[in-house]
């Protein structure tokens, strides 16, 4: 039986930083297939016109404030940005955003569970606070009550990863959790003893997380879940990645390619390549295509390169699989703004994913290189 705790956030810096493609109507992305598609890129990234039933566009502040912005944005401004800013109150989805939601929610599973199972949905920031993240939590939760894929408990209580309660969950997924999330937020005001305490603590609980993965549960991140523990190499190893920057924007289309179109995990898009309205991110060490299967990344080809600091390689993976010990890992970057979540297909791209990080749909995880970018 699902049980569900809202989220609190007290003390965390709020995403308030104007439109984020609020006046689209997320329907279905779209794609047009044309003689160039095999020519171009036999993995897929078709050179898609816009799709006006999804993307926004068709009001003159969307088009004006897409445009292409005057820097990207590192880790160092973000953070910057984040402190300046008061957003206002944490929200959940209203009635009208819960029946979308729930109309964009997958009917069916892709596998049938080997048995039932159980996912912790992970919520809890220390840092820049995405607040997509309800609307997020509560998609991945009916869409396992829908599907009968996984019941699911959404928590920000990190006494969850204590052994005995971690062994209940055969899957964690990190809704935007990000930051140093087993700590205190004011471990630097503590007395020293305190802070000592809090330490341990924070490493007792990483290596229940390490352990939990390397014995065989599995992992899905979505979004901001790549700034998490960053001061841990560690969960850079588990996860594949540390998010680095977003030179776009998130009022910007970023193009998306499918670099392999029959892989499972992103069948929710037939082959083709989309437009869409997030931030485009770029990710930094340990990310490798020799460490991890990249199965969505940005099409170069079709986006604004005129941005700072770009990754040297242009190499903008968005979405991979790996393995982590026996355990499973699935991250993917999309899933900035809250409309996102009642995308049909973004929906089942992410109950995809899940459901390989719970063991239920077979899917290769081997890298396959560079050589294929």
């Amino acid at each position: 039986m699902n049980a569900t705790r809202v989220p609190t956030v007290p003390n965390a810096r709020r995403n308030n930083v104007g439109i984020r493609g609020s006046q689209a109507a997320a329907g279905v992305l779209t794609c047009r297939r044309g003689p160039h598609l095999a020519a171009r890129n036999q993995l897929g990234g078709a050179r898609l016109p816009s799709s006006p039933d999804f993307f926004a566009g068709n009001n003159a502040r969307t088009r004006q404030e897409s445009r292409p912005t005057l820097f990207s944005c590192g880790c160092a401004a973000l953070w910057i940005l984040c402190s300046s800013l008061q957003g206002a109150e944490v929200r959940g989805p209203t009635a009208e955003e819960l029946r979308k939601i729930a109309s964009a929610v997958p009917t069916r599973a892709a596998a049938t569970p080997i048995q039932p199972r159980r996912l912790l949905v992970f919520t809890l920031c220390k840092g820049y606070y995405h607040t997509s993240i309800p609307f997020g939590a509560k998609s991945i939760e009916l869409m396992g009550q829908k599907t009968g894929a996984f019941s699911s408990i959404i928590s920000d209580d990190i006494a969850l990863f204590e052994p005995d309660k971690l062994r209940e969950f055969d899957g964690i997924c990190l809704v935007s959790a990000l930051g140093e999330f087993f700590l205190p937020e004011d471990l630097d005001q503590l007395p020293s003893a305190a802070q000592d305490a809090a330490r341990k603590n924070d490493l007792r609980l990483k290596r229940n997380l390490v352990e939990y993965l390397r014995n065989g549960k599995g992992l899905a991140g979505i979004h901001g879940a790549s700034y998490a523990f960053h001061g841990w190499p560690e969960f850079g190893e588990i996860l594949g990645g540390f998010f680095d920057s977003h030179p776009w924007n998130s009022t910007e289309r970023i193009a998306v390619k499918i670099d392999e179109p029959q892989h499972p995990v992103v069948a929710a898009f037939h082959g083709c390549g989309f437009d869409i309205i997030d931030e485009g991110y770029q990710f930094k060490a340990p990310y490798s295509r020799t460490r991890v299967r990249v199965l969505l990344s940005l099409d170069t080809a079709r986006m604004d390169m005129n941005k700072k600091n770009l990754r040297a390689d242009r190499d903008f993976g968005l979405c991979w699989v790996k393995r982590y010990g026996q355990g499973r890992i699935f991250y993917s970057a999309l899933g900035h703004n809250s409309e996102e979540f009642w995308n049909p297909q973004l929906l089942r791209h992410f109950l995809d994913g899940i459901q390989f990080a719970l063991g239920d749909l077979p899917a290769e995880t081997n890298p396959i290189g560079i050589e294929s970018h």
